[in-house]
């Protein structure tokens, strides 16, 4: 029994002893570090100092200006400066970038009136034009616009603006007298009906005589071709017009 319990105790002993040299072992592999030689590339090359003087005076170009003021931009940004501090003034704005989001805001609206505007006054070119730029020469258009001359048909004397055109030599509105004469006597003789708003051809239609019918259609054409025709009109041509509406205003009984 002692002769076991003493092999007992020598086996525990030399296990004891296997530990610690594995344990020393392990020790030794974590702990043991390899250094190798520094990689770090070190530049010893000479520097050389350089000094730069004047640097103001020789980079003042625009191109090196690279913060703006309100001096040195252009005129833009200085006219919405100037209008974003009278908004600011005006209005009592503390924000800068409040101020100039409502100078953008009204410069916008600004310019949406000016388009308006621009297109208004062009529609309105046109139309006091009587539409020449659109519609030509067409004869299915009304006479003239609403004016004095044409509301007041049957008050009108037209022999003495006829007279008076003639005297200027503006054939082309002597044309025009006589061609609303013509369509006064017209009335009169209640062969058509008078209406500002009527066209050429609305009148044609209304007139069942042929004959009346085609002197119509042909003076139609004079005064279209003259009047619409946006050129001038010279002494032979105005007396071609001339006679032709004339033997028709005589051919009128009213």
């Amino acid at each position: 029994m002692n002769k076991r319990f003493a092999l007992h105790i020598i086996l525990f002993t030399l296990c004891c002893c296997s530990f610690q040299e594995i344990q020393a072992a392990t020790y030794h592999e974590f702990t043991i570090v390899t250094i190798e030689s520094d990689t770090l590339n070190v530049d010893t090359s000479n520097i050389k100092s350089r000094y730069f003087n004047d640097l103001k005076e020789t980079y003042n170009d625009d191109d090196f200006i690279y913060e703006r003021t309100v001096e040195n931009s252009g005129w833009w940004t200085r006219f919405k400066q100037w209008l974003s501090d009278k908004f600011r003034s005006l209005f009592n704005i503390k924000n800068a970038g409040q101020a100039s989001r409502m100078t953008d805001l009204a410069i916008k609206i600004g310019g949406v009136i000016l388009f308006v505007l621009v297109i208004y006054f062009i529609f309105r070119a046109i139309v006091n034009k009587e539409g020449a730029w659109v519609f030509g020469k067409s004869s299915d258009k009304s006479i003239i616009p609403v004016t004095d001359i044409e509301a007041n048909i049957h008050a009108t004397n037209f022999k003495n603006l006829i007279a008076e055109a003639e005297e200027n030599s503006n054939y082309r509105l002597a044309v025009r007298y006589y061609y609303l004469w013509l369509l006064k006597k017209l009335s009169t003789a209640e062969i058509i009906h008078y209406d500002v708003e009527k066209t050429n051809n609305d009148y044609r239609n209304e007139i069942e005589t042929p004959k009346v019918k085609k002197e119509f259609a042909y003076t139609s054409y004079l005064y279209n071709y003259i009047w619409y025709g946006e050129f001038d009109v010279n002494d032979e041509q105005f007396s071609k017009a001339k006679r032709a509406f004339e033997v028709f205003l005589k051919s009128i009984k009213a």
